[in-house]
């Protein structure tokens, strides 16, 4: 058995993890990260963000093939390969976890391979998937960077063919003539969109009045719209019951308006959310706090409840988002090195990646009315926006929440073509403190969507120019 000794070992290579590590190095510290899977990158790059996003890429091509092109004098009946498709998502999956790999290498990181388990606080055990332990390091500090894990329902046993979770649908053999999903959240919406355009019937129960339920109320509304548009059919105010396999596929029962219903299909998408994954750490054997939700428990600085303990990411309070883990994972890894080290938590983006796509930063309309906050709003739509007619993509809006006595933007949600890329401006503006006015008062290229921010941010004020 192998016992090493370093200034900090990182439990999970996600985005997390990895960032910790390399920014931990980056500094001096000797560091040591230890990963359980085959592949570094953790749920985001080897069953998550990435592979999702090759996969709405391509089925979006398919479908704009087959449905849009003609609109652009573009004559053409496609024709679906699914294998190819489903083998140039593993192509990109493949290259961003062997560019983790180079990454350790390149700063002096060291990997070892197992499950990290706590000896004692300062002490982590490798563990194989035999149960033996491998190696025993010794740590200055410890960073729990161990993510999420699916959720699923009481009632409902994933089997992996018929009853999936988020990883079997990124590589269904061949496309089903009904799916049902059950959440319209971010994976059930953005994995429901990407079958739903290969050709597959899509139905999603959702057990709130609204898809999306944590996002603005506008937003759910004008996403909700978009989808029907595409055929996703929702059935709300769905309470699932079971969900049991059959010769043919599946049967979901579900309650709905005081009746029982139930559904046929050929696969059942469960999409109804992840939670901290902290199984087999053995955490708090020596003193590491969970809280109800089954969460790390941790202070400002990232410290948990024992000493030399950090925890990071999806497995701590928080929006369960790869970039929010990267920036507490920088953050911790200069505070371990005697730097300042902060998270702005008011100036996290979250995108879905669905068409349209949907992005927001900030406080929702509810969320300040709660807090008893006053604002003003400014609103436009893409329909009024020159690129977005030539794109083709004029559903949605932009949406600013700016205070009302200082103008200074609190919340910004965006629905329509490219969102993901247009709230990167709002976000650094909301960084720097910007005011609604300051964005106004930008100059904007021409035509741009860009364009629809800077209109959004002039109606804040009452002087919108385009409508």
């Amino acid at each position: 058995m192998d016992n090493h000794s370093y200034d900090v070992v990182v439990v999970g290579s996600g985005p997390g993890g990895y960032v910790c590590a390399i920014r931990a190095a980056q500094l001096g510290l000797s560091v040591a990260c230890v990963e359980k899977d085959p592949t570094f990158g953790g749920t985001c790059l080897n069953v998550g963000c990435i592979p999702s996003k090759a996969l709405l890429e391509s089925s979006e091509l398919y479908h704009r093939a087959g449905k849009e092109f003609g609109k652009h004098g573009i004559v053409v009946t496609p024709e679906l390969d699914l294998g190819t498709m489903l083998a140039r998502k593993d192509k990109i999956v493949g290259q961003l976890t062997r560019g983790v790999a180079g990454l350790f290498t390149k700063n002096g990181i060291a990997t070892h391979r197992g499950l990290g388990r706590f000896r004692s606080r300062n002490e982590i055990e490798v563990v194989d998937p035999e149960g033996g332990v491998n190696a025993v390091l010794q740590a200055g500090a410890v960073v729990i960077a161990t993510g999420s894990v699916v959720s699923t329902l009481a009632g409902l046993e994933l089997d992996g063919e018929r009853i999936i979770g988020s990883t079997e649908a990124l590589s269904l053999p061949e496309v089903p003539g009904h799916m049902v999903v059950i959440g319209a959240g971010v994976i059930g919406l953005e994995l429901g969109s990407v079958w739903r355009r290969l050709g597959s019937r899509v139905t999603v129960l959702e057990y709130m009045d609204r898809v999306f339920p944590g996002a603005d109320a506008d937003v759910s509304k004008q996403a909700q719209r978009s989808f029907r548009r595409l055929g996703i059919k929702f059935e709300l105010g769905a309470r699932v019951q079971s969900a049991e396999r059959t010769e043919a596929g599946v049967t979901v029962t579900y309650a709905a308006r005081d009746k029982t219903k139930t559904l046929d299909a050929d696969v059942c998408l469960v999409a109804v959310g992840r939670r901290p994954n902290t199984a087999g750490l053995a955490a708090e054997a020596v003193g590491v706090e969970l809280d109800e939700r089954g969460r790390v428990v941790v202070d400002e600085r990232f410290r948990t409840t024992a000493p030399g303990i950090y925890a990071i990411g999806d497995v701590i309070r928080g929006p369960m988002l790869a970039h929010k883990a990267e920036d507490e994972g920088v953050a911790v890894a200069e505070l371990l090195a005697g730097k300042p080290g902060h998270v702005n938590y008011d100036a996290i983006p979250s995108v879905i990646y669905t068409d349209p796509e949907v992005a927001s930063v900030g406080k929702t309309e509810a969320e300040l009315k709660e807090a008893g906050v006053a604002y003003q709003v400014g609103r436009f739509p893409f329909m009024a926006n020159g690129r977005a007619k030539a794109l083709e993509a004029t559903d949605g809006f932009v949406k600013i929440l700016a205070d009302s006595r200082t103008d200074r933007i609190l919340g910004v949600h965006i629905v329509g073509p490219m969102a993901g890329e247009l709230i990167g401006e709002v976000t650094l503006a909301m960084e720097f403190g910007a005011s609604a006015e300051d964005i106004a008062r930008t100059c904007h290229a021409h035509p741009s969507l860009t364009e629809v921010v800077r209109e959004a941010a002039l109606d804040v004020g009452g002087r919108v120019i385009h409508i």
